[in-house]
């Protein structure tokens, strides 16, 4: 599809989604304060190529934040593209084969499909253009971002972090931030649930060190490959050649038998030594829009790094939504959707996982019902389904419904009765969930809308509502969404129970806020509220009225997680820097920083409350 990064950097420019900053700029906060501003943009904004930075070597940013980059990087005009080419596939593949004449026509495609194999080649790289080794392979020749005021480093954002299991051999391929400790060593960030940590578990059974080669640029499907939620033991190289209808080529490492994509740009070679304590890393700012704090992961020796000659560093800036991410979550829906359907779930019409839930706090489906429980069970099979366990909340509503039109999901919520839609569960959690007390495990929720009847729904109404000292009220949300918020103190006690129970409230939610987020919109709102709850502690049933405690927690506090993180920002100066500076990087009309409405939410100075 693409020879190589530049050549995707060319495709962007000549579709009109590329600016290209040729003034000197850091990579120390600014490049990641310019993203930020871009990528929230309305549709994403536009990828951005620093040619000028601190260490010599171009960055690109938001290469894939817009669903147009997003379809581009992917060889597609729009992702729903790549939904009907794997609906199809899966069609031929699982269709009846009655006769010789039908089985003969699979021929041309299982010659397709051999196509799509990663093919090891036994010539240097173009990736080792330029080799360094020992105390030449520092890491300080890279573009490394720092992107937040809090964070413990500077961090790879973009990394393909290549492993192979100690037993099998089988290579998995993730995508797993590292914080640059000093020139030779960085943090390894792979939680407990990843293919990468149960590598290092396998490595550290046998007492053997465990060899780690990450890749950086090169083709974009790569990257996306390394993000996407695939089956244990399944090559992301070969998802990576479904997507660009040909193989990826590999080459061996220098220091190790690990095989890297010949044309990516750079690769940072090494070792983990499975005997050695696990180093403190952290704190980052992270995709959630918190910061994940401080723990405790393995560490990378490298060994070396190779690049090609005229490299571009690739990076992506993450935090408080919208950003990248966002939009690499849209190719994500479309791609596992077809699978979900055929191997788990063939209820499933169509499925979104909203912004506001970074990925996977909340995922709404449309699914055909045909009999009882029926949503229940689609609830259960898709809680205990590969990165879909990490969900919180889940909604499920009729097949004929568009999942992403608000005005119909808003129609089903007024329409809903909650105590028969409320389906109640536990399970596992993102690690870098920071609202449960119980790291790794909390509580769920979905909305069985099934079978609302939204004729018969009424007008959602608050009268005469009595409200505690110091606790406001805001009723924006409650006609249309039946929605009531209020806002309080972290620490007030709010009885939300007798509030909910008030003869005035017909509403179907009651949202409690911290007071410094009244004034955010209901985008940031939900963002918030599926952030700081875990369902079995702060979301509860009263009468017919679901309440929610949405504020920050007190750390500490009975049932309360013992650390609460901080909202993700740029410091003032990092903003004033590039306010000062923005008519130099001739990027167009000036955008204020999103930070300065972010700010608001901050708990303290530092990455915790």
């Amino acid at each position: 599809m693409y020879k190589n990064l530049r050549d995707y950097i060319e495709t962007l420019q000549s579709a009109g989604e590329l600016i290209r900053i040729g003034t000197p700029v850091s990579s120390i906060y600014e490049i990641a304060e310019i993203t930020d501003r871009q990528v929230k943009q309305p549709g994403g904004g536009k990828a951005l190529l620093f040619e000028n930075t601190d260490k010599g070597f171009a960055v690109l940013t938001n290469m894939m934040g817009s669903e147009r980059r997003i379809s581009l990087a992917l060889g597609v005009e729009r992702p729903e593209d790549i939904t009907r080419s794997i609906d199809s596939l899966l069609r031929q593949v699982t269709t009846p084969k009655d006769s010789i004449y039908d089985k003969l026509k699979m021929l041309p495609l299982l010659t397709e499909v051999a196509k799509w194999f990663p093919k090891k080649l036994k010539r240097r790289g173009e990736c080792q253009q330029v080799v360094l080794k020992g105390d030449d392979a520092s890491l300080d020749i890279l573009p490394i971002l720092k992107s937040w005021g809090c964070d413990g480093g500077r961090f790879v954002t973009l990394p393909m972090v290549n492993t192979l299991d100690p037993y099998t051999g089988v290579r998995n391929v993730g995508m797993y931030r590292m914080q640059v400790f000093d020139n030779h060593t960085t943090g390894m960030h792979w939680h407990r649930h990843k293919t990468g940590a149960r590598h290092y578990e396998g490595y550290k059974a046998l007492g053997k060190p465990m060899p780690v080669s990450v890749a950086i640029g090169g083709d974009p499907a790569y990257t996306y490959a390394a993000t996407a939620p695939m089956p244990d033991n399944l090559d992301e190289y070969l998802l990576a050649g479904f997507l660009r209808k040909r193989p990826v080529k590999l080459v061996k490492c220098i220091t190790n038998d690990i095989y890297v994509p010949d044309d990516c740009d750079f690769v940072i070679e090494g070792y983990v030594d499975t005997s050695e304590p696990l180093a403190v890393e952290g704190d980052f700012g992270d995709h959630t829009g918190f910061y994940s704090l401080t723990d405790l992961y393995p560490r990378l020796h490298v060994t070396a790094i190779t690049h090609r000659k005229d490299a571009v560093y690739p990076a992506t800036v993450v935090g408080v939504p919208p950003q990248e991410d966002a939009y690499i979550s849209i190719a994500t829906e479309r791609i596992f959707l077809a699978p979900i359907r055929l191997v788990m779930q063939p209820e499933i019409v169509d499925m979104t996982m909203p912004t506001a839930g970074t990925s996977h706090n909340i995922a709404v489906l449309s699914i055909h019902s045909r009999y009882a429980g029926q949503a229940t069970k689609v609830t259960q099979g898709m809680w205990s389904a590969g990165q879909m366990m990490f969900n919180k909340y889940l909604v499920l509503t009729p097949a004929t419904t568009d999942v992403r039109s608000s005005e119909q999901l808003s129609a089903l919520i007024r329409g809903c009765n909650p105590a028969e839609a409320i389906i109640r569960g536990e399970g596992i959690y993102d690690v870098l969930d920071h609202a449960t007390a119980t790291n790794g495990y909390g509580g769920k929720i979905a909305l069985d809308l099934t079978t609302v009847d939204v004729n018969n729904a009424t007008v959602p109404t608050v009268t005469n509502l009595s409200l505690p000292e110091g606790v406001t009220a805001d009723y924006s949300l409650v006609e249309r969404w039946s929605t009531l918020l209020l806002f309080a103190d972290n620490d007030q006690d709010v009885e939300l129970a007798a509030i909910a129970s008030q003869q005035g409230v017909k509403c179907n939610c009651i949202a409690l806020f911290d007071s410094r987020a009244e004034g955010f919109d209901a985008e940031d709102l939900l963002w918030i509220a599926a952030a700081n709850t875990d369902p079995r502690r702060d979301v509860m049933l009263h009468g017919g009225v679901i309440t929610v405690d949405a504020r920050a927690k007190v750390p500490g506090a009975e049932g309360n997680p013992a650390r609460f993180p901080n909202v993700v920002t740029s410091t003032p100066d990092v903003i004033d820097l590039v306010d000062s500076r923005w008519n130099e990087y001739g990027i167009g009309e000036f955008i204020p920083s999103p930070s300065l409405k972010y700010r608001k939410l901050l708990l303290s100075d530092k990455a915790q409350w």
